[in-house]
């Protein structure tokens, strides 16, 4: 095999393994699955209200921020589970920050998601 179809088929091997790196994250988390809803709603509703490129561009980020937190934290928690199955302060601030960083992706998200789609419907 040549270095280049090599090189083809390690890259769409890896695509591979994310995409179910995904599946498994949707599978084993509420929250993904919530995301899951709640992102095509949002679409929708910027498709409604005709965002303009700059809007689209913001609300793009957005959720893609609250996706990548989301799944770096449940990387994070299953991480620290594995490494320190029993109850550890150190553990537990890890878990705690990381978390944290979800939620301020999220707060920043609707944030931007409400100034976005509310000043269309005023």
């Amino acid at each position: 095999m040549s270095i280049f179809k090599q090189t083809i088929n390690n890259r769409l091997r890896s695509f591979g393994y994310a995409f179910s790196g995904i599946i498994a994250f949707l599978k084993s988390e509420p929250n993904g699955r919530v995301h899951a809803v709640v992102t095509p709603l949002v679409i929708a509703a910027g498709l409604y209200v005709r965002l303009s490129l700059v809007e689209w561009c913001v609300l793009v980020l957005v959720i893609g921020l609250v996706w990548i937190t989301e799944m770096l934290n449940t990387a994070v928690e299953k991480t620290m589970d594995h490494l320190s199955p029993e109850r550890h302060e150190s553990v537990k601030f890890v878990k705690d920050v990381a978390a944290g960083a979800v939620l301020i992706s999220a707060v920043v998200a609707v944030a931007a998601g409400l100034i976005i789609l509310c000043q269309r419907c005023w």
